[in-house]
Parts: C-alpha cells; sequence; structure tokens
C-alpha cells in the first residue's frame, strides 16, 4: 500500500513506512473476510483519503481504484 497507494507522499521516508499500516490491516480483512471488490476497496480508500486526510477527490479516486485493482489481483495468491 505504502508504493501504490500514497495520497500524503511519504513512501521515500523510512520513519513513515508504518503510516498505512492500519489502513493495509482493514483491506486485508476486506480481501480475505469479505471477498471484496476492487470498487469496495477503492470507496474505503477513497474514503479515507477524502474525508480523513482531507485530500482533493479529483486527484485520490484515480489512485484508489488503481491501489484496489492491484490489491484485489493478489487474491489469487491466498
Amino acid at each position: 500500500m505504502l508504493r501504490d497507494w500514497d495520497p500524503i507522499g511519504i513512501s521515500g521516508i523510512s520513519e513513515a513506512k508504518d503510516e498505512y499500516d492500519d489502513y493495509a490491516d482493514v483491506v486485508l480483512g476486506m480481501l480475505i473476510h469479505e471477498n471484496a471488490t476492487a470498487k469496495d476497496i477503492a470507496g474505503y480508500l477513497f474514503e479515507i483519503a477524502t474525508e480523513d486526510m482531507g485530500l482533493s477527490d479529483r486527484k485520490m479516486a484515480k489512485l484508489c481504484d488503481r491501489a484496489a485493482e492491484l490489491v484485489v489481483a493478489l487474491r489469487s495468491n491466498f
């Protein structure tokens, strides 16, 4: 998630490598236990970025969609 969903641009800061861990845990639970779709996960990530982090919704939609697609593609590895 730090590489593919980095709405606040901290991926290059080693001290912040765990910044998104709580969100990643939720996404993993959605993926495994809820059989969430990319749309579901993108919606969750979008909500975090726009409501919790207060970021612009115009830029976040594509970022969230792309990250969610990558996460859902990982399901085949389980």
